[in-house]
């Protein structure tokens, strides 16, 4: 493991690029469209009128994370939050650079663990000013004792303790992690049952960014018309595993152009997204 100094340092530089089909194709593995016939969310997969989800933003360099150069044990980590924040509409395709650097990490002793905060600026070429920020908190179970912040991290975003404004209900699929994967994300605990067992689970697990994409779906149906433009920033802290084919249950609080949201699997009872937050733009015309 590398020292707290060495882990700050971190930087990474790389390409990307995708087509109209990779944007069609993000957008089927979140489940879109839940009615084919509904041509608000046709458009996500229909050329003529083709529109990128805003939650795409995660793919780019999805597999060039900082954490391979820290040097953490991959097989104790745990996806703790995720955020991205768009300064312009994600195109339905392009090509760019995605610069990365650590934000903190922090250390919680010794057979404590540690959790580290990555940055990504995505800019597309031709453009100089980044048009997406991505923040990927990981949970390091192995790896705390390396000299790190012992600072307390952010606290994340609360929700209201009224009762939820709404509640949207959106079924997940039996092959839906493996539509997923094709995005970029092709850890065998989402595909593959022997690997699923060894992770200490019945059966593979979905994507936590898939559930995340779903929660915006949620927000998006609700308060924005499904129009892309109108969403800033969508953040969430990863609480617990969906089965593909189980049913989400988002709550949806509204409080100016402020969302919040948790999301519960129906069949268990379980809350596997806490402390969900998305920021509107133009909230009075949604």
């Amino acid at each position: 493991m590398l020292s707290h100094a060495e882990i700050m340092a971190l930087r990474r530089e790389v390409r990307f690029e995708w087509s109209r089909k990779d944007t069609m194709l993000y957008a089927l593995g979140i489940g879109m469209p839940s009615d084919p016939l509904d041509e608000r969310e046709l458009a996500f997969v229909y050329e003529p009128r083709q529109a990128a989800m805003p939650s795409f933003v995660v793919t780019p360099a999805f597999n060039d994370g900082l954490g391979d150069l820290i040097g953490y044990d991959y097989s104790q980590v745990l996806h703790g939050e995720h955020a991205f924040t768009l300064h312009r509409p994600v195109p339905v395709e392009g090509r760019g650079t995605a610069r990365l650097r650590m934000l903190e990490a922090w250390d919680k002793g010794q057979g404590k663990g540690a959790v580290f905060a990555h940055e990504t600026l995505l800019t597309l070429d031709g453009d100089d000013t980044p048009f997406a920020r991505v923040v990927t908190t990981a949970f390091a179970r192995a790896d705390g004792g390396f000299g790190g912040s012992t600072a307390p991290q952010p606290a994340p975003h609360a929700v209201p303790t009224r009762a939820p404004d709404r509640t949207v209900e959106i079924a997940t699929h039996r092959n839906q992690a493996l539509l997923y994967r094709q995005s970029g994300d092709a850890n065998p605990l989402h595909a593959d049952p022997e690997t699923a067992r060894r992770a200490g689970f019945s059966q593979p697990i979905l994507h936590g960014l898939c559930s995340y994409a779903i929660c915006l779906r949620a927000v998006m149906a609700s308060y924005c018309d499904h129009d892309p433009a109108r969403v800033h920033h969508h953040a969430v802290r990863f609480s617990a595993p969906v089965f593909p084919g189980e049913t989400l249950l988002v709550d949806l609080w509204r409080d100016d152009d402020i969302v919040s949201f948790e999301a519960r699997v129906k069949e268990r009872g379980v809350t596997v997204i806490r402390n969900g937050k998305t920021v509107l733009k133009q909230a009075e015309r949604c």
